[in-house]
């Protein structure tokens, strides 16, 4: 907001001293609650924690009605705005390969998913997937005493340029959302298309242990489940496991949100309206994670996919990372976060103003606080002539 001491370089460094700063890396996760904690807490934010949505409906005034839980409580709130700040997979979920899933429960878990580390102690787990959550729980469950852990990975080479960082700019921060469709498509087609690199201390992490082993090029086939084990066929053969850890990232699929079920037949998504042409897509293939990106108005605001059949389905806004074919990079990460939640609040702002003007012409003509008292001056006739 502008604040320099709101910052998490000030908060640190009032914290540890500013050497500790200066030899920091990476922020740790629990560090950085730490900062989120006492931001809320200096500037006195209603923040609520352990509530869910459960369902949104229209008021008959123009009001969102929103039905939420915290516990075994339900309550019912009113609201003239909603933003969905949910997150990566804020509109859908993990996406695990149906060849997974058709295996037991009990052997196999997504990357995003709470999982008990411990439970991992001297057997033998495999993870699927190259990002960032699949070296983060391989390493996870080797330090947790894992016997073996295998990582397959269906390309041939670990990604190693993040396309996302090349369009981290401040042009491209406050341009994207401006730029045609087929220009869109065809930036986040090739970002999408390369993949982004895990960090490269997290596959040092994982490969320090001579228990860890990594399998490229190493498409996954099919799976099938026994007594004690899991046997998974690739196209390099036959890996018997114990465990699966699925980290094969997320996909928008809104059954999977309840909490939406009453806006979803009205939501529009790219799909619905734009169609690609082969100059479009540099990767040779109709991309599905860009085709079900939700088609998003200036103010992440949802639109209709058929115009008049939910006339207030533009008073929910959705900041999170699906958002970012209609965006850009300002809904899902910490560098331009701030440049689109401003965006965001300017929008909302302005929807309000334009709304009430009535009422803010109403306060102009009742205002009535005088600059002048009357007794700054006299009045003088002009002279004779």
């Amino acid at each position: 907001m502008g604040i320099p001491s709101l910052t998490f370089r000030a908060w640190y460094e009032a914290s540890f001293g500013v050497q500790a700063w200066e030899e920091l890396d990476k922020i740790p996760t629990l560090m950085w609650q730490d900062y989120l904690i006492w931001l809320r807490r200096v500037l006195n934010s209603p923040v609520r924690n352990g509530v869910h949505l459960r369902d949104i409906a229209f008021h008959k005034d123009g009001l969102l009605t929103l039905t939420v839980q915290t516990g075994s409580v339900s309550e019912t709130i009113l609201c003239r705005r909603l933003v969905l700040a949910t997150g990566r997979d804020g509109l859908g979920g993990g996406y695990t390969p149906s060849v997974i899933k058709e295996i037991p429960r009990k052997f196999w878990m997504h990357s995003s998913e709470k999982l008990d580390f411990s439970t991992l102690r001297n057997r033998h787990v495999t993870v699927i997937g190259a990002g960032a959550s699949a070296m983060d729980n391989a390493a996870t469950a080797l330090e947790a005493g894992a016997a073996r852990v295998d990582v397959l990975i269906r390309r041939k080479d670990l990604p190693r340029v993040n396309k996302f960082t090349g369009i981290g700019s401040m042009g491209v921060v406050h341009g994207f959302h401006a730029l045609p469709d087929h220009w869109k498509w065809r930036f986040l087609d090739c970002v999408l298309s390369h993949q982004t690199p895990p960090p490269r201390s997290s596959v040092l992490r994982v490969s320090a242990h001579k228990n860890a082993f990594f399998h490229l090029d190493c498409e996954l086939l099919s799976c099938s489940a026994h007594s004690d084990h899991v046997s998974i066929t690739t196209s390099q053969g036959v890996l018997d496991t114990d465990f699966i850890i699925s980290a094969t990232g997320f996909n928008v699929d809104l059954s999977l949100r309840p909490e939406l079920s009453s806006l979803a037949p009205h939501i529009r998504f790219w799909k619905d309206r734009f169609k690609p042409t082969a100059e479009d897509m540099p990767s040779g293939f109709e991309n599905q994670e860009l085709l079900n990106s939700p088609d998003l108005g200036d103010g992440f605001e949802f639109q209709e996919k058929k115009p008049g059949s939910c006339p207030l389905l533009h008073f929910v806004h959705c900041f999170c990372f699906p958002a970012t074919l209609s965006h850009g990079k300002v809904s899902g990460d910490i560098p331009a976060i701030s440049e689109g939640a401003e965006r965001l609040t300017r929008h909302i702002t302005q929807s309000f103003f334009v709304e009430d003007c009535a009422i803010h012409y109403q306060d102009l003509e009742s205002y009535n606080d005088p600059e002048l008292s009357g007794d700054e001056w006299m009045n003088t006739p002009l002279p004779a002539r």
